[in-house]
């Protein structure tokens, strides 16, 4: 073979293994279903309409923030220069290099495994370094951390290092206070512009937990923790638009005031649940206009549980949004194309819409319950769990919202779905969760509830390849999983935690063959949106500003892109 002809071979080879690639991103990017996020606009008033426009602006600002925190914007921009679109449009939808739902895997050319701490701390710093560092608020959620010249890390609270998007925010929330005409709206944005600046955010959040009577609802700033998978501390930025369903939301409103009971008849040892849940709690269901941020990477959120803050959760509780129209579009794209695939014939009855919504809903609920402090100390699960205290308060919240919906369907309290409808639809819904993989706190808790579920026969996988419930045996493994996760928070156990978690966390070779029977399927993992000002037909406020951030770590994200 002449040198001609071998190139030309070795080219031809080349080309293929480029156009599978870009084949293989463009059925990533199909994984995604589409979903607009539409709203008749017209059922507000102009002053609602005008406070949504400048609430999706303040969202943007929360959206190129946590680019900042997860990714870097100065690695963002380089993401224009991939030749591929589906590479690049895939990127949109993870926020970054590496596929939120398999594992964090890298999928674009030059990015290395994600640092466990995404941006919020140098990429070298060593955990032993971290516990070196004197000043406090290293700890704080609200602080990132950066390697000075010297070498030393200085801890920097967000509101310097993100003070001129905090200023844009600042001019957005001042329009918008000037045309609220909702005093509790007015109270909370008032309240909320001045903890953007400061080291926490409890005031706010207590206001908010008072907001009733508004039909807007507008959630934003750093709030979970998901994004810091080394120590779990640092919270990343979000947002959520919302308009109030009135009529669903009547529909849950009288269980708010059975929050003492569902505590009371946790199936656990009476010492694990001797805290009152608050009583101010609400149940209320939303459509959502825009997502932003956090909630908006790789899968998106159906259902919110805020605030986090034990002591406003101790002195108030939570208030437990459910997003209907996305759980809508994630019932009919994604759980009932599985559930016709993988679950027997003669359960595929049992799934439905109602059975998932109350699921979702009181896996909200739950996480109000159980403990939030150790027993027989002052140290909150969070700090005793460290980063295994997200997988397993999202594995109580999941297996306790269950036992509460079986609950209430025998006392007669929910009418429109049986306890078989509950079960067979969780079943389903597990099956289209784990999809998520085991890289994150809710995969994790998805991974621990279904394999404990499995030891314990609560359902079986039939010749055919199918599932089905065994409802007697589903009843048993129910309360005794709950039991031991709700021990496991309130025990504290830093060690016993993280050992469960690593057995039983993960996807064994049975799913993982199921999961790609799922896939072939072509089944949506997840949907994507389009919304914003052009989808709901509204007038921007300002020109969208670049974001400028603090310079980051010389070695930011060890991601170093071989295409410089």
């Amino acid at each position: 073979m002449t040198l001609l002809a071998f190139a030309l071979l070795a080219s031809s080879g080349n080309m293929v293994k480029a156009q599978e690639k870009s084949s293989d991103m463009r059925k990533k990017v199909e994984q995604y279903a589409p979903y607009h996020l539409k709203y008749d606009i017209n059922k507000l008033d102009p002053e609602e309409q005008e406070l949504v426009g400048i609430f999706i602006e303040i969202a943007q600002v929360m959206d190129d923030l946590f680019w900042e925190q997860s990714f870097g914007l100065e690695n963002k921009k380089k993401l224009r220069d991939i030749d591929d679109p589906s590479i690049r449009k895939f990127a949109e939808i993870q926020y970054g290099a590496w596929d939120r739902l398999d594992g964090n895997r890298p999928f674009v050319p030059g990015y290395k495994e994600k640092p466990l701490g995404a941006n919020f701390y140098p990429a070298d710093m060593t955990k032993a370094e971290f516990e070196r560092i004197k000043d406090p608020a290293k700890k704080s959620p609200y602080t990132i951390l950066r390697r000075n010249i010297k070498g030393e890390i200085d801890v920097i609270p967000y509101a310097k290092a993100y003070d001129k998007q905090l200023a844009h925010v600042d001019e957005l929330l001042d329009k918008a206070i000037e045309i609220c005409k909702n005093e509790e709206m007015r109270h909370y944005l008032k309240a909320r512009k001045e903890d953007l600046h400061g080291e926490n955010f409890f005031n706010s959040d207590m206001i908010w937990m008072d907001m009733k009577d508004s039909r807007l609802d507008f959630i934003f700033g750093p709030i979970e923790n998901y994004e810091d998978a080394l120590f779990g501390y640092k919270t990343a930025y979000e947002a959520f638009v919302l308009v109030k369903d009135v009529e669903w939301s009547n529909q849950l409103a009288k269980f708010k005031d059975m929050l003492p009971l569902f505590q009371k008849e946790l199936p656990c040892d009476p010492k694990y649940k001797t805290e009152k849940p608050g009583t101010e709690s609400d149940l209320n269901v939303y459509d959502v206009l825009y997502y932003a941020g956090n909630c908006n990477a790789g899968s998106k959120t159906i259902a919110v549980n805020l605030p986090n803050d034990e002591k406003v959760q101790l002195e108030k509780g939570t208030r437990r949004l459910q997003l209907k129209n996305a759980m809508e579009a994630k019932f009919e794209n994604i759980l009932l194309p599985i559930a016709k695939l993988m679950i027997s014939e003669r359960q595929f009855s049992h799934v439905k819409f109602n059975a998932f919504f109350s699921n979702v809903c009181y896996h909200e609920v739950a996480h109000g319950l159980g403990v939030k402090k150790v027993v027989g100390s002052n140290i909150t699960v969070r700090e005793a769990l460290k980063e295994q205290y997200s997988a397993w308060e999202e594995a109580k919240a999941d297996i306790c919202g269950l036992y509460i919906v079986k609950s209430l369907i025998e006392k007669g309290e929910i009418k429109d779905i049986t306890v078989e409808d509950a079960y067979v639809t969780y079943l389903a819904g597990l099956l289209r969760s784990v999809r998520f993989g085991a890289a994150e706190a809710h995969g994790v808790a998805n991974m621990m509830c279904f394999n404990f579920l499995k030891e314990n026969r609560a359902f079986v996988r039939n010749k055919d390849g199918r599932y089905e419930i065994n409802r007697k045996n589903m009843d048993a493994a129910l309360e005794k999983w709950a039991a031991l996760v709700i021990q496991t928070e309130g025990d504290g156990d830093y060690s016993a935690a993280k050992k469960y978690a690593d057995i039983n966390g993960v996807i064994h070779p049975e799913l993982a063959s199921d999961l790609k029977k799922i896939e072939q399927a072509n089944i949506p993992i997840d949907i994507v949106f389009e919304q914003g000002h052009r989808v709901l037909r509204l007038k921007r406020q300002s020109q969208k500003q670049e974001l400028q951030i603090v310079p980051a770590d010389s070695k930011m994200l060890k991601m170093q892109n071989t295409k410089k």
